[in-house]
C-alpha cells in the first residue's frame, strides 16, 4: 500500500476529486494548510499599504492505495492539478505497512 500525499491549490480540489473519483477511490482526507516552496510567498496591496504574504493557503490530499493503483492515482491528481503556473504543488509517496479498518477488523487491501 501507499500513501498518496498531494500538496495543491485550493481551486482545483474539485478537479483532484472528481479525478480520483473516476478512478474508484473511495476515501480520502482533505486538511486546508498554508505554506510556501520556491516562490517564498509574495507581497499585496491592501488598503494602499503593501506588505509580504509568506504562507499561501493550500489543500493537503491524503489517499491510501494498494501499491499496484499508486501510478495511476499519481497521473490522475498531476493532470487535474496542474496550471502550469508557479505554485502548483508537490506530491509525496510513503509505504504503508499496514491498514485496519476501526469497525470490522478488516486489515490491509480490505480495510480501503
Amino acid at each position: 500500500m501507499k500513501l498518496i500525499i498531494a500538496i495543491i491549490k485550493p481551486f482545483k480540489l474539485d478537479e483532484v476529486h472528481d479525478a480520483l473519483n473516476r478512478l474508484g477511490i473511495s476515501g480520502m482526507t482533505v486538511t486546508e494548510v498554508k505554506g510556501y516552496g520556491r516562490q517564498k510567498g509574495h507581497t499585496e496591496i491592501y488598503r494602499g499599504t503593501e506588505y509580504a504574504v509568506s504562507f499561501l493557503p493550500k489543500v493537503r490530499v491524503e489517499v491510501v492505495v494498494p501499491s499496484e493503483h499508486a501510478e495511476k492515482v499519481i497521473e490522475a491528481v498531476v493532470g487535474s492539478a496542474r496550471t502550469g503556473q508557479i505554485g502548483d504543488g508537490k506530491i509525496f509517496i510513503a509505504p504503508i505497512d499496514e491498514a485496519i479498518r476501526i469497525r470490522t477488523g478488516e486489515t490491509n487491501n480490505d480495510a480501503l
